[in-house]
């Protein structure tokens, strides 16, 4: 026996549009799941994306008034489409133009201690050039270096800077206060921090990348 979903036009496109959207969601999951396992490349999984997305607006909005919540038609339906969820009613573009945004951002967050990073390393170098090598005049300069470079986190956890100032901060707690490095000492730590600045330069991300 035939079970008819509609008695009228009107309940059929219903029922149509819940199939199209039954179908829009399924086939997002799919795409993100082919995207995350690099089945697909980020250019052609985009474009996808968008179309989608957009499909998905369009009929969201028809749907508004016989689906209120996605998220309940999702589970009514027993789709177990989450991630689907995510990328159409969360996110609403797709994940390459989340991580586009992302990586911009922390640029942009990044500069000010960048500049930062940069000043003290050549606070640092001019002191020693001026002789300032007693403890308490050092031990400051190079702990500054060593917060700004840690709080970069466009930069390796191994990188040579941090490392480098890590040890010669331990090795001047151990000297006492009015202490001096000695010339061989003094030309060490300069040559560690103008090796650790051109690291730096070199480990930042170039324009446009």
């Amino acid at each position: 026996m035939e079970v008819k979903l509609w008695n009228d036009k009107r309940e059929r496109e219903m029922y149509d549009n819940f199939a199209e959207l039954f179908a829009i969601i399924k086939a997002t999951e799919k795409l993100e799941k082919a995207y995350v396992r690099d089945i697909i490349s980020s250019a052609e999984y985009e474009v996808e994306c968008q179309k989608l997305i957009a499909h998905f607006k369009t009929l969201a909005s028809t749907l508004k008034n016989s689906v209120p919540s996605i998220e309940h038609f999702h589970d009514t339906y027993k789709m177990d489409c989450p991630a689907a969820l995510n990328r159409l009613v969360t996110s609403g573009v797709p994940a390459t133009v989340e991580h586009r945004a992302a990586a911009a951002m922390s640029a942009t967050s990044s500069a000010p201690i960048v500049a930062e990073c940069v000043q003290n390393f050549i606070t640092a170098m001019d002191s020693l050039k001026l002789n300032m090598v007693a403890v308490d005049q050092v031990h400051p300069l190079l702990s500054d270096l060593s917060s700004s470079l840690n709080k970069l986190t466009i930069l390796p956890p191994d990188f040579e800077g941090k490392t480098k100032m890590k040890e010669w901060i331990a090795r001047l707690a151990k000297m006492g206060a009015a202490d001096e490095l000695t010339e061989q000492q003094a030309r060490q730590l300069h040559f560690d921090l103008e090796s650790s600045y051109n690291s730096f330069m070199a480990a930042l991300p170039t324009a446009g990348t």
